[in-house]
């Protein structure tokens, strides 16, 4: 390329420059230099459990599996790097995938062990001490909008709730919460933020910063009109900006995040987004953190955002896991820039297609990411990571260390080509991280049975139930001398303040979403004079669909009668009539669907029969009861076709 510009050959003060051109003669050229300043600090690379119960499935894989797929996602220079780690603080309500239990049923309740967010925490710190940790709540308790499905009626006891979680989490866990947020994705509430900061001051919380408000960008216009609610927020987050900020949001001067980003299913498609955003938030928004939802798809595929994670882990029973490619597409970010470096000013578009950025840490390294996603570069740089998504064959190349970039007469030419993507930098310690392949995939079992005989379990739900309203626990039964004394409890009493539409009913479901043809039989204890409960089959929806979802479900109610209903608001009843069943007494319900008839006993002997089920024709097993009310189950068994 004879006809450089003089210009284009003065290197900064770092000794690294970027020189890109379309053609060996081309008239355009990029210059990366740190001599007419730095821009923002870096504040990292995350991913977002929650929001929810997106983790749900990973607890229960095979703790060599398991380990596994926490290193792709923590590891330092291994797999996904990543710097933040985000999770849902639980609230007893469904929140997307599923519901997430909080620390604190009922106000006189708290246990800081509920649920499978703390163990994550853990899992992260113990690969990367240096994680950055954040809480949001997406819903609350019930308890916590005293009858209303409203969180900032009382303040104080909001903030005390959460407040409670962050503390709980450094004493049960020995875990620092970094930042907390406010309500995911809901109106925020002046008063309250400022009361939350107050109340994480008097705790002795100086140090754990505030983002808001986790939904669009209004509240920075808020905030240069209110000077008390501007010092409480320390990160404006906003979710799926499109890559683009407001002119208010920079005017505070605040630092911003994509506090929520991505949601895409993760094949190629998903990762060239991901490519894009995790360059172009700052190219053109001036974002400095970006946060993925989610972390890893670890629920039932048949939920809501089926695969909307950076890898997939959602076979337990199989051991079977897929390393995704946004997994290698974060790395091209997270191995070559931590946490307080700093972009460069000169940052931006390619004309033909892309983006590039550049970072330093301010001793001498240098970090540019390039992607192409919709070019020749003169670099003056050593190490080249480069990926390939390859729309056509299939045949990606991911995350290839390869041959370092040899310079003459200080510079030399790259090639670029679209839907790639390249991280070029001085440092080295970039690792591909790769273990054995996992098991293959494999369904459901079709003959499953869980009697839920643990006396000491290391989580609070039971392996792949999954709870669409309520919660469901383990329980041990005191007053029962008999076989019941372990069992599976719901334990929600209350109706949340909710964040999506909860059924009236409670429901966890279980197995594979293709059954058809099965029997089901679970021994079930109403604890309340007015409850009920119910087994089903054929359960066809869940999420944040689950109020209108349709199967077969056989419930038995504390005065003695039964019903059959198509619906789980029980309006469309297929049978009913009386069952003798009543409170504090141990039943065994068995269902079977066989085609379009369904058949009912009790305790052994047939109660109903030839229910005709013209729809669903598949779906999951479930149980669950009749309003937010305690009931016990146990002895669960599956038999499918």
């Amino acid at each position: 390329c004879d006809n450089v510009p003089e210009s284009a050959m003065i290197a900064h003060s770092l000794g690294l420059f970027l020189l890109p051109c379309i053609c060996l003669c081309a008239a355009e050229y990029y210059l990366v230099d740190d001599r007419i300043g730095l821009g923002r600090r870096f504040d990292g690379i995350g991913g977002l459990s929650g929001g929810g119960a997106t983790s749900r499935l990973l607890i229960n894989y095979n703790e060599s599996y398991r380990s596994q797929i926490l290193d792709y996602l923590f590891k330092p220079n291994f797999g996904a790097s990543l710097h933040i780690l985000k999770v849902e603080i639980g609230g007893d309500a469904q929140t997307t995938d599923g519901t997430e239990p909080s620390h604190m049923h009922n106000e006189n309740d708290e246990n800081y062990f509920r649920g499978y967010e703390w163990w994550l925490m853990k899992e992260a710190k113990k690969r990367n001490p240096d994680i950055i940790l954040i809480g949001l709540p997406w819903a609350f308790p019930g308890w916590v909008g005293q009858g209303s499905n409203w969180p900032y009626t009382f303040p104080n006891i909001t903030a005390n709730y959460v407040v409670s979680w962050v503390i709980g989490a450094k004493q049960h866990h020995g875990l620092d919460i970094n930042y907390i947020g406010i309500w995911n994705e809901k109106d925020y509430n002046v008063k309250y933020i400022t009361v939350l900061r107050d109340t994480l001051d008097r705790a002795g919380l100086t140090g754990v910063g505030i983002i808001a408000a986790d939904g669009n960008w209004d509240i920075s216009k808020a905030m240069l009109g209110d000077s008390y609610l501007n010092d409480a927020v320390e990160v404006i987050g906003v979710h799926y900006p499109g890559t683009m900020t407001i002119k208010e949001a920079m005017i505070t001067g605040k630092v911003l995040w994509s506090s929520e980003d991505y949601s895409t299913f993760n094949n190629n498609i998903g990762a060239g987004c991901w490519a894009r955003i995790l360059n172009q938030n700052y190219v053109n928004g001036r974002m400095t953190s970006t946060i993925s939802w989610n972390l890893i798809a670890s629920y039932y595929e048949d939920l809501s955002f089926g695969r909307d994670g950076l890898m997939t882990a959602e076979e337990p029973w199989s051991g079977n896991y897929v390393v995704e490619s946004p997994i290698w597409i974060t790395a091209h970010t997270t191995q070559f820039a931590q946490p307080g470096w700093t972009y460069l000013q000169t940052v931006g578009h390619l004309k033909h297609g892309g983006s590039y950025v550049a970072l330093t840490d301010g001793n001498g390294n240098l970090t540019i990411i390039i992607e192409t996603m919709v070019v020749r570069f003169y670099l003056f740089v050593l190490q080249q990571w480069y990926s390939k998504l390859n729309f056509m064959n299939k045949k990606d190349t991911l995350f290839q260390n390869i041959t370092p970039i040899k310079v003459s007469n200080g510079y030399f030419t790259l090639q670029l080509d679209v839907d790639e993507v390249y991280t070029i930098t001085t440092v080295t310690s970039g690792h591909k991280g790769l273990y054995p392949d996992p098991p293959e995939a494999a369904p459901f079992p079709k003959k499953y049975f869980d009697d839920f005989n643990v006396s000491n379990p290391p989580f609070s739900e039971a392996p792949c139930f999954a709870d669409q309203t309520g919660v469901f626990e383990y329980f041990r039964n005191l007053t029962d001398p008999g076989p019941h004394v372990y069992t599976l409890r719901q334990v929600v009493t209350q109706r949340p303040v909710t964040w999506a539409y909860d059924a009236d009913q409670t429901i966890t479901v279980i197995g594979d979403h293709t059954w058809q043809n099965l029997s089901v039989s679970c021994d079930v204890y109403i604890e309340n004079e007015n409850g009920g409960v119910f087994l089903a089959a054929r359960v066809d929806q869940g999420g944040e669909s689950v109020k209108s979802a349709m199967g077969v479900f056989y419930w038995v109610f504390a005065n003695g009668t039964y019903k059959v209903t198509n619906d789980l608001g029980g309006e469309k009843v297929l049978a009913e009539g009386l069952s003798g069943t009543r409170v504090g007494i141990w039943h065994t319900l068995t269902l079977t669907v066989k085609g379009y008839f369904a058949f009912g006993m009790l305790n052994g002997y047939p109660l109903w029969k030839n229910a005709v089920v013209l729809q669903p024709l598949n779906g999951w097993a479930a149980i669950g009861t009749n309003s937010f009310e305690y009931a016990q189950f146990d002895n669960f068994k599956v038999d499918a076709d």
